[in-house]
């Protein structure tokens, strides 16, 4: 057989059902065979790093590896940003490019370069087939690493003249793979005795908790031990339910404001994530003085990498917490068990005390125009089903969409990771396909927009009936926060303007973009022109967009 066949057997082997790419000459095998291999979906997409951001999001929705097809060094080239952001998100992908005829490689062809170095920073394994007889190894082993915890993207070089060679060596999958282990009894014992003798015990949660399915059984230590349970600065899942008045919010940006929030913390617990993905520098660390630091965690890689620990584990995450929750409950005294009801009832009533004091700031903004963020996020959340999917990427307004919206916890809400700027329009196709039964939104700001803007042509071509919001204020909001924050840090005593930071002359028009890709659109200012707006394009079976004017940096 050919070597492209054993290209698309291996697809098919793992149960690929889409593939996410952007062709070229190279790239003429695969998609000469694609009409052979009617299961699997070509998801065709108008710029490389908009396949990547697809599929990325369409691994984290669904759990099975994304797999996407670029087109030779300028097209990883075009993907390297959207590679990093996958990476940095722990999204399970085999990334695939062709590659020039290898006896051309002396001659240095058009479009040739090194692939597999280019990628190599960002991925966790880069190789390249050097012969037909290596494409099903290579592919099983590529499925094998992405999956492999923390998972992330792999990627492989497919040159031309070897997916044209003959072998024998057929297709197989990488098999069923049981990674977790069982958590060990000492350790379990360990993290148990420095929650119970906490006073204030306080809970990190990584993204790794969503994907492990484990939100509930954290939820139960939570309460069981009468902890606060936080989220890092930038998450892709709410893994928790948003709501629960245990569920504190998201981390700051520094160790020491990370500190700052703990308070009075006497032990912290991490669990599922790499903690923590900071901004800006300071020399203290992030937990309060004294504090125990624990942590659990599916890979040694993750487990005490950053910071020293009074005691790690290494297991599944489900497993592993609902194994230190009974070791809490068995040594729970009655003083204990009190200490964790008071802890629990004083987290209910602040919960209820915030969703006062919001209730009469957005009271107090809702004449506010343009649109204050929140006043439009609590306009949306009253406009959309309750199964909803929100995929966002409003940055600066990020930390008004939980207290707008209802996340039952995994698969309700999805963001980027990495910090790199593009991937919500991008990633909403991807988490479209995994989850079509579900209405989805998805939030961006305009400058977020404009990085993978071709993304509506992709929802349009494939009729995926996407609701597109673009947060318009004419502004990276972002930068400037981060610049008055500069200038605060290093003490720079500047009062300058924020130069080229304001997305004007001329001004960007997003419903005449998406009209030129295929997507009707529509412009908004009042909060009942965005509801009606929004209930309009969920009745319909094809993609929408709707600019919201909201306010700039005040």
């Amino acid at each position: 057989m050919y070597g492209r066949d054993v290209f698309m057997e291996s697809l098919v082997a793992h149960g690929v059902r889409h593939l996410f790419g952007n062709p070229g000459t190279t790239e003429s095998p695969l998609i000469d065979s694609l009409a052979r291999y009617p299961a699997i979906d070509y998801v065709l997409i108008l710029h490389e790093g908009v396949a990547i951001g697809a599929a990325s999001y369409y691994a984290q929705a669904c759990g099975r590896a994304g797999v996407v097809n670029l087109h030779v060094a300028p097209g990883l080239g075009n993907a390297i940003g959207m590679i990093f952001g996958a990476l940095r998100t722990s999204s399970p992908m085999v990334v695939t490019a062709g590659q020039q005829d290898t006896r051309l490689r002396l001659r240095d062809p058009i479009l040739g370069h090194d692939l597999v170095a280019m990628a190599a920073p960002v991925v966790k394994w880069s190789v390249q087939a050097e012969s037909a007889d290596e494409i099903a190894p290579i592919m099983r082993r590529a499925f094998k690493v992405a999956h492999d915890p923390p998972a992330g993207p792999v990627f492989v070089a497919l040159p031309i003249n070897v997916m044209e060679q003959q072998t024998e060596i057929e297709a197989a999958s990488a098999g069923a793979l049981y990674r977790a282990p069982p958590p060990d009894a000492d350790g379990v014992a360990a993290l148990a005795r420095h929650l119970l003798a906490a006073a204030e015990p306080a809970i990190v949660i990584g993204d790794d908790v969503a994907r492990a399915g484990a939100g509930e059984a954290l939820v139960a230590l939570a309460e069981v031990v009468g902890a606060g349970i936080w989220t890092e600065l930038i998450h892709q899942h709410q893994p928790v339910p948003n709501l629960h008045p245990n569920y504190r919010g998201r981390l700051p940006s520094d160790p020491a404001s990370i500190a700052e929030a703990f308070g009075a913390a006497d032990a912290v617990l991490m669990v599922g994530g790499p903690f923590f993905e900071e901004v800006w520098y300071a020399p203290a660390g992030p937990f309060p003085p004294g504090a125990s630091v624990l942590q659990i965690e599916e890979s040694t890689a993750r487990l005490g990498r950053n910071h020293r620990l009074d005691a790690g584990l290494i297991a599944g995450l489900l497993p592993a917490l609902e194994a230190v929750s009974a070791e809490v409950r068995e040594g729970q005294s009655a003083a204990h068990a009190a200490a964790a009801t008071e802890r629990n009832q004083t987290f209910a009533a602040r919960c209820a005390r915030e969703r006062e004091a919001r209730s009469a700031r957005l009271e107090a903004i809702a004449e506010r125009r343009p649109m204050p963020v929140p006043v439009m996020l609590e306009t949306l959340a009253g406009a959309v089903p309750e199964d909803v999917v929100i995929v966002e990427e409003a940055i600066t307004g990020s930390p008004e969409i939980p207290r707008a919206f209802s996340f039952a916890g995994a698969g309700d809400y999805f963001c980027g990771r990495g910090g790199g700027i593009g991937q919500g329009i991008a990633g909403a196709l991807g988490v479209k396909l995994a989850s079509p039964e579900r209405p989805l939104v998805c939030l961006s700001g305009d400058g977020s927009a404009m990085y993978s803007i071709q993304a509506l042509w992709t929802a349009a071509h494939h009729r995926l009936p996407i609701v597109f919001i673009i947060l318009a204020n004419a502004e990276y909001r972002i930068l400037k926060h981060n610049l008055d924050i500069y200038r605060r840090r290093f003490e720079v005593a500047t009062n300058h303007p924020y130069v080229q930071m304001d997305l004007v002359d001329p001004p960007l028009g997003f419903v005449e973009m998406a009209a030129g890709m295929g997507v009707a659109g529509v412009r908004v200012t009042e909060p009942d022109e965005l509801a009606a707006a929004v209930r309009e394009a969920l009745d319909l079976d094809v993609p929408r967009l709707i600019e919201v004017a909201v306010e700039g940096k005040v």
